[in-house]
């Protein structure tokens, strides 16, 4: 997907398209999540500092991430990628490999850039947004091919051309290859790819040890026999926040850490895992980092054990001189809980009460809904875990988050502060909207769900009659081809 983030902003605000928009934590300390490509003709990219993005692109839209937003327009991006083939590898909400000679979907290049373009065009008509696809015969070549094709492109590798494609490229382009390895390389006068196939591989192994020098010299030669693998099990869930201004009292680090936890326990129940490990993360004052963990008897998904192990974690870490940061994850993830296991051994031996379902009744804690996803950094608009709506005074208008007023409807906030907030009154297939400001505990201002990019495409997609092809509803609600 093309700039995903923010090109998902500019879709659902109209009054954004074809301006810089940046996504990302909005404090001092925040760095950018994705930046526009209007906002990367000034310089800015994902990774950098936002106090240096905000330098170099003053006049552009600065806004929180809404995760659930994007996860679920990845979901609808996923599901088309799964209609191709069975065998699709998530990379990230907004990149995957697709094995499309497993799926049937093509057996030359010319039928591979059909589905290609097949593809993107049903990207575009199901979200509204544009992805760029790299096909060929391995998922190195795969991935540099899609990057060559951005935005909003395809880029076929044909058989026989690798070698001469990946000469001249950067010895950074390959998997592998970071900052500290490329600068050993380029310190043994190697920059490009070009110059890995000619070392050799004994030179490589030399360098850089057997596996990786093996590894480096079978990728500059365009070799890549790393399978597509359809199942990357999570192997931990964590949150984590960095706060604009150091933290010196101890309560408010205790209560950092509880709420973070509580966060970090909702991530997990919405994943429908639980876990035996509690990992508890401090950045200090000096940018020192300290993990601690704690392994429970079994897996657990119950907040009131999480947040209990990470205070006594907390315990044990000195925080004199001041926080910077603060996580908490919890690792060793299963598919069930340690309660779950006695609630079943309970329910074999108990009868059910007549009027109420199997599995229903007091079986169970009630269970909140999950976590939308992390607030912004240093935790500003965020609703403390177990609170619900925070009173009028005590809200916090995040930048870029979906509002409904009673009076004018659907909008975001463009910016808030001094007791104000501004909404701009606008849905994702509207004009540009207007602009109002409202105090910022006006009863008839309310946090609001987003509305769908795509009208109509608010819910999973309808099963495919054929594979690969896709149906549609017109505003009549008859199916469309």
């Amino acid at each position: 997907m093309d700039a995903f983030f923010a090109a998902v902003e500019q879709a659902a605000k109209p009054s954004l398209r074809g301006k810089p928009v940046i996504v990302g934590g909005l404090g001092p300390r925040g760095v950018v999540a994705t930046a526009s490509y209007e906002a990367r003709r000034f310089g800015v990219r994902s990774a950098m500092p936002m106090a240096q993005a905000r330098r170099l692109a003053p006049n552009a839209a600065y806004l929180v991430p809404r995760f659930s937003v994007y996860r679920s327009v990845s979901g609808q991006v996923m599901e088309l990628l799964g209609r191709l083939s069975p065998l699709v590898e998530p990379l990230s909400l907004d990149e995957a490999f697709v094995d499309l000679e497993a799926g049937g979907a093509a057996h030359d290049g010319e039928a591979a850039r059909a589905v290609g373009e097949r593809l993107r065009g049903d990207i575009r008509a199901v979200t509204g947004l544009t992805g760029s696809v790299g096909l060929a015969g391995s998922k190195m070549l795969a991935k540099i091919a899609s990057e060559q094709a951005k935005p909003d492109g395809l880029v076929l590798i044909e058989p026989g051309t690798e070698r001469a494609l990946l000469a001249p490229m950067g010895v950074r382009t390959l998997p592998g290859v970071g900052p500290a390895t490329g600068e050993h390389l380029r310190r043994a006068g190697m920059t490009t790819v070009a110059d890995l196939a000619e070392a050799g591989e004994d030179e490589l192994v030399r360098l850089l040890g057997r596996a990786h020098g093996a590894s480096l010299y079978a990728m500059a030669l365009g070799r890549d026999d790393r399978p597509v693998v359809a199942e990357r099990d999570a192997k931990s869930i964590s949150v984590e926040d960095t706060f604009d201004v150091d933290l010196h009292d101890r309560a408010r680090v205790r209560w950092e850490v509880e709420r973070l936890a509580e966060r970090c326990v909702r991530r997990l129940r919405d994943a429908g895992r639980s876990g035996r490990t509690v990992v508890l993360k401090v950045r200090r004052y000096d940018f020192s980092t300290l993990t601690r963990s704690e392994t429970l008897r079994g897996p657990t998904d119950d907040p009131v054990v999480v947040r209990e192990a990470a205070a006594r974690l907390l315990d044990a870490v000195d925080t004199t001189g001041g926080v910077r940061l603060l996580g908490v994850g919890v690792s060793g993830l299963a598919g069930f809980t340690q309660e779950d296991l006695f609630a079943q051994a309970s329910a074999d031996a108990a009868p059910v009460s007549d009027g109420a379902p199997p599995g229903e009744g007091a079986g169970g804690p009630e269970r909140t809904p999950a976590d939308a996803g992390p607030g912004p950094a240093g935790g500003v608009g965020a609703v403390a875990a177990g609170g619900g709506e925070p009173a009028p005074e005590e809200r916090r208008w995040a930048a870029g988050a979906d509002v409904r007023h009673a009076a004018y409807g659907p909008g975001w906030v463009q910016g808030s502060g001094l007791g104000r907030v501004t909404v701009r009154f606008e849905e994702p297939g509207s004009a540009p909207g207007r602009v109002r400001t409202f105090r910022t505990d006006d009863p008839d201002l309310e946090p609001s769900d987003p509305l769908p990019l795509v009208p109509g495409r608010g819910q999973p997609l309808p099963p495919a009659g054929v594979p690969g092809s896709l149906s549609a509803e017109g505003a009549d609600g008859r199916a469309r081809p």
